[in-house]
């Protein structure tokens, strides 16, 4: 069933704070929205002054290696953080404003991660125009690359929010933001991250503490996209299913991604994949891991079925909810 939302009304008559009992501060999106306020960092504060003398110690390959994953996270930012206003409308249309103050949180922490990684690509003089790296990444590919995702995939779920605030079409925007996005393309790369900075002896500490910051706000996000995904299951067994549908289309596009990435078989394809190797993110680790990554993510969904409301909105200790299958290990 597709529920269409009209405009909300030019004025109010009530205001849902100052009803009885004010706000649930036992329900998830509180919890997570007091824990945000309770872990708040500023960019400005993380200091790169190392990282820049770093850079200078490596060569042009590595340079444009770390770059260019760089970027897939500057630009990943970008697009979370403009995309996730269309939820906050889902949210007041349904009247769940505890979900819409938590939102106003989740839009804040992805602007700042998009200043985060603009400052460290600023300290480390690297200022020029990088939509060259993207080409590259991509391959010249029209579909199933990894731009395409950010232009196409994602905006297309988020924005149907504008005019349908249905079950499925929330599921299915908190199934490609939330767990795909989120869950599996983005702790991959952190993975990766950590990985690499490990193999290079400690290099870059700045850009290890904005890795710590950036997952221990990743957790709580991730967190309030599942538990989205699973009151709607609690609520509709036939929800899971939905919600089974978009999680099987994101492992056929990953997987269509990855096979198109193998297929390539010129030098200079392998010759990349065996310096990915070598740092210990090679693409058969990362696949494996990117695999398991999403494969969680139905667990925890086909969890909910046959739970209740209750247990969901308030029955999971926030540091449960918020560990979410590896951004602890981060952190």
């Amino acid at each position: 069933m597709t529920t269409t939302p009209t405009r909300p009304a030019e004025v109010r008559s009530t205001f849902h704070s100052i009803l009885e009992g004010g706000l649930d501060f036992d329900a998830l999106p509180m919890r997570l929205f007091v824990q945000g306020n309770q872990k708040f960092w500023d960019p400005s504060q993380i200091d790169f002054s190392e990282d820049a003398e770093h850079w200078k110690l490596l060569d042009e390959d590595q340079k444009e290696g770390i770059a260019s994953l760089a970027v897939q996270f500057l630009i990943g930012e970008e697009a979370v953080t403009e995309d996730i206003q269309p939820f906050m409308r889902a949210m007041a249309m349904e009247g769940r404003l505890e979900d819409e103050m938590y939102l106003t949180q989740f839009a804040f922490e992805e602007a700042k991660h998009v200043e985060v990684f603009r400052r460290w690509f600023n300290a480390v003089g690297v200022k020029e125009d990088l939509h060259y790296l993207l080409e590259e990444i991509d391959g010249g590919r029209d579909e199933d690359n990894f731009t395409n995702i950010f232009t196409q995939v994602q905006p297309e779920a988020m924005n149907r929010l504008w005019t349908d605030n249905s079950p499925e079409a929330q599921i299915r925007a908190n199934v490609v933001y939330n767990q795909f996005v989120e869950g599996t393309l983005a702790l991959t790369g952190y993975w990766a991250w950590s990985t690499i900075l490990e193999s290079l002896g400690g290099l870059f500490p700045g850009m290890q503490e904005l890795v710590r910051m950036i997952s221990r706000d990743e957790r709580r996000h991730l967190a309030w996209g599942t538990y989205n995904i699973r009151r709607h299951v609690a609520e509709d067994d036939a929800m899971w299913e939905v919600a089974k549908a978009d999680l099987d289309d994101m492992m056929a596009l990953m997987t269509r991604r990855h096979e198109i990435e193998m297929a390539d078989t010129s030098p200079e394809a392998e010759e990349q994949r065996q310096r990915g190797r070598e740092l210990g993110v090679g693409p058969e680790r990362a696949w494996e891991y990117q695999v398991d990554r999403l494969q969680r993510r139905y667990g925890a969904i086909e969890s909910a079925r046959g739970a209740g409301a209750e247990q969901i909105e308030h029955g999971l200790d926030e540091d449960e909810e918020g560990d979410e299958h590896g951004y602890a290990s981060l952190t």
